[in-house]
């Protein structure tokens, strides 16, 4: 595919770059929508659309800097940090740009630079021609995504992959060439992406207590991996609408920005997809002369100039595209060029929706059928992949249930509620123990399902417990993933 080239001079980012203070700053201002030119009757018609989908989680709008949609879907909610998956890549950007603005590096250095202790005995000439801005413009000159294995360093087998086409002529989508982003910025300041990041945007934003995994060699993912909050998403999209300034200080310098949010690589033609319009370092061009970042699953930070306005979403979604055709289709036409009339009545629904949100839970009976012996029975399993070595049934005081759960020797007491959300920690559907809420309800005299969602990540997993004589079989289904997301039923039997 052909490709525009654009680069930024660390001579240039540092004529834009100004002391920070790292004073958290305030939560974002909020406005009422018609005040800051939004219809509150679009906003709630995008609202019930997306209450419609399966699933949302939490959508913010901002208008001229204020807040004036907010939403979350219970279980989840304003305070818990949501796993971003790829759009990290953007965080991860905006830490070379940083660090090229303080003479770290630059964009042109040859990625080989960086890691001379892990290069090929002989290079590819186009290895040697691969710069760190093809890694930000997904133009490395692969064909396919170097992995990353477990029990090898990810840099070296980066390295060792081979390169078929001139980096710069080729667009592919490659998680692995942002780790390599961030392991030249921790190579280029000594600090991860994380801590280079934490006195330099996320403290002076207000970003609390940003969390980002590490590869095995302690390097931030860099393509994924960070969890903030919905807010936090929108402080990050309004510091990009704004270019680069925040509260009067400038944060990040207005010609990364520029040349962050432009076309750097081609990457198709379909004038329908968001995901042909081109692409910047590490940010999408969107339709409408937008630009976005965005994570797996439907994790958006959209942001659109010709309206000064930001949209954060997270959500556990199949249908990313679909998500983005609701803020299209629904949103955009609401956004007017002027204060709207009061309108009190719409206002006040809309208000009334966005407080009455939930992740619909499980319908069906209080009690199982009469003849079931469901409670205070021990169902033991085989030997088998996920693990489960044992499952019962509690129902404690007034009729409240709880599904236990023996997972590769750790048992998980995991609280259901009944047409609402009880949090707990568990280890349930091959996820590590972590934060959930559960609802459950009995679908059928003989069978409990249990739909309990992971509450910092896209993920809810849904148990179907099926009670025979004495017998129990388990399914359990993941809403997403990026492999199968059905495991096998296993059957265990009373002792």
């Amino acid at each position: 595919m052909g490709t525009k080239r654009s680069w930024v001079s660390a001579a240039a980012v540092l004529a834009g770059l100004s002391a920070v203070s790292t004073t958290a700053s305030e939560p974002l201002s909020r406005a009422e929508p018609e005040a800051m030119g939004v219809s509150s009757v679009a906003a709630l018609d995008f609202v019930r659309a997306a209450d419609a989908v399966d699933s949302i989680h939490s959508v913010m709008l901002m208008r001229h800097g204020r807040v004036v949609v907010e939403g979350y879907w219970a279980p989840y909610d304003a305070e818990t940090r949501h796993a971003l998956y790829s759009l990290s890549k953007s965080f991860t950007s905006t830490a070379v740009g940083l660090a090229a603005a303080e003479g770290k590096l630059s964009i042109d250095d040859p990625v080989l630079k960086f890691f001379p202790e892990d290069a090929p005995a002989e290079p590819s000439a186009n290895l040697k021609a691969m710069r760190v801005s093809d890694l930000l413009r997904m133009s490395t000159g692969h064909h396919d995504e170097p992995k990353r294995p477990d029990d090898q360093v990810w840099t070296r087998v980066f390295l060792a992959h081979p390169v078929p086409s001139k980096p710069g002529t080729h667009f592919l989508y490659n998680t692995s060439g942002t780790y390599m982003a961030s392991a030249i910025v921790q190579k280029a300041t000594g600090q991860t992406v994380l801590d280079f990041l934490r006195p330099r945007l996320f403290e002076p934003l207000g970003i609390d207590d940003p969390q980002w995994d590490v590869s095995p060699q302690g390097v931030s993912l860099g393509g994924y991996g960070l969890s903030v909050r919905t807010e936090d998403i929108a402080k990050f999209g309004q510091l990009y609408l704004q270019k680069g300034e925040w509260n009067g200080r400038r944060l990040v310098p207005e010609a990364w920005v520029k040349a962050a949010t432009s076309l750097q690589t081609s990457n198709g033609s379909n004038p329908e997809s968001d995901w042909e319009q081109g692409y910047g370092y590490q940010i999408w061009r969107c339709r409408h002369g937008a630009y976005r970042g965005d994570g797996a699953f439907g994790q958006f930070c959209v942001v659109m100039p010709e309206q000064d306005a930001v949209v954060a979403i997270t959500s556990g979604v199949k249908d990313m595209q679909g998500v983005l055709n609701l803020v299209w289709a629904k949103l955009l036409p609401g956004l007017k060029d002027r204060p709207l009339p009061d309108d009190p009545a719409a206002r006040d629904a809309l208000a009334n929706a966005l407080k009455g949100l939930a992740m619909k839970a499980p319908e069906g009976a209080a009690e199982p059928g009469s003849t079931v012996q469901a409670f205070d029975r021990s169902f033991q399993f085989e030997p088998n992949p996920q693990k489960l070595e044992s499952l019962r049934l509690e129902r404690g005081e007034a009729g409240a249930l709880a599904l236990v759960l023996t997972v590769d020797g750790k048992e998980s007491r995991i609280p259901l509620g009944r047409g609402a959300w009880t949090k707990s920690r568990a280890t349930v559907g091959g996820f590590p123990e972590q934060p959930v809420a559960a609802s459950a309800a009995w679908t059928a005299d003989d069978e409990l399902t249990a739909k309990v969602v992971l509450v910092e990540t896209p993920f809810y997993v849904t148990l179907r417990v099926k009670l025979h004589g004495d017998e129990a079989t388990l399914t359990s289904q993941a809403n997403v993933g990026f492999g199968p997301s059905r495991a096998t039923p296993l059957t265990g039997k009373a002792e």
